[in-house]
């Protein structure tokens, strides 16, 4: 079973076994490998898998431990950390080893910087990649197309209404209606620089009303009507299931949010031959298909590493 949100206890402990607790997170899948092979220098090798605690960071999370223990390596299933922090944290101290990062995460959040860079998705990963690994020795494997953004989104009858389609027609219609300037947000949103601040220097939203949810309710809250707007992620399954429309960033007041791969570069020193099943999975993904993987965990009620599993088959890395 998936060790849950004790990871705020753990990082005062400094390591995970200083905090008493029996480790025992064997991924629960049985696997076989496919176009991923076992590579000698892995067997046996003990690799923890971190992931943050959404639905597409953990889908992510299952399918580096599948691949990585198709190549041979001991996988540690460590999913499930509560916020960016913590898991971030976790892989700095090495309590993890491999987790899945953003790009406009590490810019803003880890590396200090206020804009994200210009240039689109490519020069921000670079820029990203080349900071984390100057200032913190950690290593971003290599780019991959899937970019989950953050956004605001109204239902679809809440935009048609009100002639929404972009974030600027949005600012300038709560102008006109300060009583519907309710934002449903999630709490690390609120206050991390690339999230709702960076959406209010762009926009000049004036004086909002702001309700926190986990990120898990804040779509059930706009589709029912207890916030007429709320952050999403642009690859979440749950704006198809729920009618919702995503209004489109036209100042780009959001970085662009690649999913890669991150370890500790030392320790990828140590095993370079971790590189090669991450960036195999990592390449084969993009935004369609994590919408649709992310659907069926969040509309349909699947686990996520039921859906990662099959996904994996279907691509034939395991079997």
């Amino acid at each position: 079973m998936r060790l849950k949100a004790i990871l705020g206890a753990v990082l005062l402990c400094g390591t995970l076994s200083a905090c008493g607790l029996e480790v025992n997170t064997a991924l629960p899948y049985k696997i076989e490998p496919g176009s991923i092979q076992p590579v000698e220098s892995l067997k046996g090798v003990k690799v923890t898998v971190g992931s943050k605690d959404f639905t597409e960071n953990i889908i992510l999370g299952y399918m580096a431990e599948m691949a990585l223990s198709a190549a041979g390596a001991d996988v540690v299933d460590l999913t499930d950390i509560k916020g960016s922090n913590s898991s971030r944290q976790a892989l700095l101290a090495g309590q993890t080893d491999v987790t899945w990062e953003y790009t406009g995460t590490g810019w803003i959040n880890y590396q200090g910087n206020e804009l994200p860079v210009p240039g689109g998705e490519k020069a921000q990963y670079e820029a990203t990649k080349a900071a984390d690994e100057a200032k913190f020795g950690v290593t971003w494997l290599n780019y991959s197309p899937l970019n989950d953004q953050y956004a605001f989104a109204v239902t679809e009858a809440y935009g048609a209404a009100n002639n929404l389609k972009t974030t600027s027609d949005l600012a300038e219609f709560l102008k006109r209606k300060p009583d519907q300037n309710v934002f449903c947000l999630e709490t690390e949103f609120t206050s991390r620089q690339d999230g709702f601040p960076a959406a209010v220097r762009a926009y000049g939203f004036q004086n909002p009303v702001i309700k926190n949810f986990g990120i898990g309710t804040i779509y059930s809250a706009v589709a029912s009507g207890t916030c007429p707007i709320g952050e999403i992620f642009t690859t979440d399954g749950r704006i198809a299931g729920l009618n919702l429309r995503v209004l489109e960033d036209d100042k780009k007041a959001f970085p662009q949010y690649n999913a890669v791969p991150t370890l500790r570069t030392e320790f990828l020193n140590q095993h370079p031959e971790i590189r090669g099943p991450l960036e195999a999975v990592a390449a084969a993904l993009d935004n369609e298909q994590m919408i649709e993987l992310c659907k069926q965990v969040d509309v349909d009620g699947r686990d996520q590493g039921e859906v990662a599993y099959e996904w994996m088959k279907k691509k034939g890395f395991i079997k």
